[in-house]
């Protein structure tokens, strides 16, 4: 519709911006309309009544999981172990918990076989690539086809 305007010699740009405007200005009062509508069937009950569709039903407590793919073992139980004996050690006068090693999930350099990739555990991206050839991982034998 807007290009037809430039027919009857009118700037189509002026034509769209003065059509949505007024668009724009019917959609902020037609909402104004809606939300006064519906303002005006609200029923307000007494702060200590609530209608039974309001009520939450009860949910189940829940657990969070993560089990690791090499052991199959559950971290977050670990972690909760540690937490709880690190709780307990302060309440017996402890001051420092224990700390836990980082979790290593590349290979130590005598265990990696250059030639066998099995042996190379998890490799950054950016990490020399274990073959040995000088190239980052990335562009040796962790390159995407």
């Amino acid at each position: 519709m807007i290009g037809f305007r430039a027919y009857g010699q009118r700037d189509p740009l002026n034509e769209y911006k003065s059509e949505a405007f007024v668009l724009f200005e019917s959609l902020l009062s037609r909402l104004r309309e809606a939300t006064t509508g519906q303002l005006m069937h609200v029923e307000l009950a007494p702060p200590g009544e609530r209608p039974p569709e309001l009520d939450e039903p009860e949910l189940p407590e829940m657990h969070a999981h993560h089990l690791d793919p090499i052991t199959g073992q559950d971290e977050f139980n670990e972690e909760l172990a540690m937490v709880d004996a690190a709780i307990a050690a302060r309440g017996r006068g402890s001051q420092t918990p224990e700390k836990r090693a980082p979790l290593q999930t590349r290979k130590a350099a005598d265990a990696v076989d250059p030639s066998e990739p099995a042996t190379w555990g998890k490799v950054s991206r950016n990490a020399p690539c274990p073959c040995g050839s000088g190239k980052k991982y990335k562009h040796c034998h962790g390159k995407y086809e």
